[in-house]
């Protein structure tokens, strides 16, 4: 016998699960089921791919028995890929997820009874513990004749010794505790199958025995006769209720299988069902879920849609399915046209593949956009889950970007929520120029900049993009509707709101922008007279082709190499401030007053002065 200690991942994992994570003991039920499923799943798929293994020939199901009297048992048998003594070890003896321990310590009392979490880190395994003292599986790999045991009790480690099974698959045994002694029932079984595994593609049995009385026939005390008849029913439909027509299905079928599908107890925001007939044959079953993905920005995220060939399972973990900046979705697609046996290398140049996609992409934001138009306030939720990632997409998904452009919104100086490009160019003023935006920092950053208090006193709306993504995907964008996007805080901006009188003032201020550079230097490109400050000395703006204060902060907090970029500083010409340098001749205090409003504008920038000392020295001398 080989005894192995849990890892203390594991460990701690086990514990959690059995005393927290579940909030309802019963969903064990479903991920064992839906464990077994998978593995007729990868047998099914290895019978056309792998040489080992063509041919392979056997009825897929699984199968369920219990014990009603004396110790309670739950066993729960499949004839799928199975395991040898290596994958016993593998899957039931490590959770292989990376910064799996770090996730669950930041998880709140509310969140660890989530049971979307369970599916998500592919643990659903572990949850059978809440319900059972001992878990015993005995398994078969297909392909290979011995078998092997695998048995713990869920406190701190488990042993693997040879055993016997006269086919392949795996056979679990739960020996079960006071808290899962109600599952061994044939009612309270077949009610959860029916629940949450009804849509299962394999026929699931249940093995029981059904007592009879004839009250016609007595026994030797006077009592009716009884008799035991025992029975195997399939309790589940087994149809793949994505292949079913969609008058059939009712809007909670469709929840419940995402549900149960995507491991998710919250139903979906909406769903999108799609059969194509013609050139290309297939058939999608997409979900956007009611809360974004938790690792949705993860490098190593989980892909959500799975790929079938007629209905038989292929993958359920190529990115490739669908673009990244969908990586949100949840769903099904079905090809009557993929080879069986088809690869993920030829998946990734495959014509029919590429086909799907491309029309399940298009199908995708053309309901968005349908959403969008008809149901704004179910649009709200998306937008407040899923704008960013569909900004991702301007950047990336060329041929799709004028619908995106459509789908994206920004926060924005008119408005509390979020507001689109077509709203905002509608609210245009009459002579406007171009769709004004302030990018490049936090939003409540932005918000407060004296550029965003400027144009708000002349009357223009300004788009607040927050986003650390917006810098990189505006400036790709360009226009909307044949109108221009420019940036307040860039200098392509400067003079579109300069009036002639506004010229002639630049003119006459000339003189003190040329004192403030000299007395600057090089910590400026240049000083430029302002016609949008009204209550701010100065603010800093940027070249068009320079990155942002932003942009430059998380590049060097990357270990990236960013060149020094330096600012243009705006002067207001109405300003006292200003008007004091100009009028100033103590060439060290007007060094001074440079510094400090050049520093000040830094800050309202969110951008620290890059000599905190000095600008503290400059500002008491000021003072005093």
């Amino acid at each position: 016998m080989s005894t192995k200690k849990f890892k203390t991942e594991v460990a701690d994992l086990l514990h959690l699960i059995i005393h927290s994570l579940y909030s309802n003991k019963e969903i064990f039920l479903r991920e064992l089921i839906s464990n077994a499923s998978d593995a007729i799943d990868k047998l099914r798929y290895l019978s056309l791919t792998d040489e080992k293994l063509k041919g392979f020939s056997f009825s897929p199901r699984i199968d369920l028995s219990f014990t009603e009297e004396g110790e309670r048992i739950l066993t729960i048998k499949d004839n799928g890929i199975g395991m040898n003594e290596a994958d016993l070890n593998d899957n039931l003896g490590t959770i292989a997820s990376s910064g799996t321990r770090k996730f669950l310590a930041s998880l709140t009392d509310e969140q660890k009874k989530d049971s979307n979490l369970i599916g998500q880190f592919g643990v659903g395994f572990y949850s059978a513990f809440m319900v059972a003292k001992k878990i015993t599986v005995i398994s078969r790999k297909a392909g290979e004749d011995q078998a092997w045991k695998w048995e713990s009790d869920g406190e701190s480690s488990y042993s693997v010794t040879e055993s016997e099974r006269s086919e392949q698959g795996s056979t679990i045994i739960l020996t079960l505790n006071e808290e899962g002694e109600e599952f061994a029932n044939r009612w309270q079984l077949e009610t959860l199958i029916k629940k949450y595994s009804d849509n299962i593609a394999y026929p699931i049995y249940l093995e029981y025995d059904q007592v009879h009385y004839d009250n016609e026939k007595k026994d030797e005390n006077g009592n009716a006769l009884k008799t035991t008849e025992h029975k195997v029913e399939q309790i589940n439909t087994a149809s793949a209720l994505w292949k079913r027509s969609k008058s059939s299905i009712k809007d909670e079928d469709y929840k419940e299988f995402y549900k149960n599908t995507f491991y998710d107890s919250e139903d979906p925001l909406f769903y999108i069902h799609t059969q194509a007939e013609g050139t290309t044959e297939y058939t999608t079953l997409f979900y956007i879920p009611s809360k974004a993905p938790f690792d949705m920005y993860y490098a190593d995220y989980r892909p959500g849609v799975k790929l079938y060939v007629k209905r038989v399972y292929i993958t359920d973990d190529d990115k490739d399915l669908l673009p990244t900046y969908l990586r949100f979705v949840r769903g099904i697609i079905d090809s009557e046209d993929l080879p069986l046996n088809v690869s993920r290398e030829i998946l990734q140049e495959n014509r029919v593949m590429t086909a799907i996609r491309n029309a399940s992409v298009k199908k995708l934001l053309g309901e968005f956009r349908k959403i969008a138009e008809n149901n704004p306030e179910l649009y709200k939720k998306f937008i407040a889950e899923y704008n960013r990632p569909l900004k991702e997409g301007l950047y990336s998904d060329y041929a799709n970007r004028e619908t995106l452009l459509e789908l994206v919104r920004y926060k924005s100086t008119a408005d509390d929520g979020y507001v689109s490009l077509k709203e905002y160019k509608s609210r245009m003023k009459e002579g406007q120029k171009a769709i004004y935006y302030i990018s490049g920092g936090k939003e409540d950053v932005l918000r407060t900049s004296p550029l965003v208090a400027a144009y708000r006193e002349k009357g223009y709306e300004v788009l607040i993009m927050g986003d650390d993504i917006d810098d990189i995907v505006v400036s790709t964008i360009g226009e909307y509707d044949k109108t221009p996007l420019r940036a307040i805080n860039k200098a392509g901006a400067l003079d579109d709101l300069k009036s002639e009188e506004d010229k002639a003032k630049e003119e006459a201020k000339k003189p003190v922008a040329e004192k403030i550079k000299t007395a600057l230097g090089d910590r400026v490109k240049d000083v430029v007279i302002s016609s949008r400050l009204s209550s701010s000395p100065a603010a800093v703006i940027l070249s068009d082709e320079d990155p942002s204060m932003e942009m430059q902060r998380l590049m060097k907090q990357m270990g990236g190499e960013m060149p020094e970029v330096k600012p243009l500083l705006e002067i207001n010409p109405d300003s006292p401030v200003i008007a004091k340098i100009e009028a100033e001749k103590d060439e060290d205090l007007v060094k001074a007053l440079c510094s400090v409003i050049l520093d000040q504008a830094l800050i309202q920038e969110g951008v620290m002065p890059p000599d905190p000392a000095a600008f503290a020295a400059n500002l008491t001398r000021l003072l005093s």
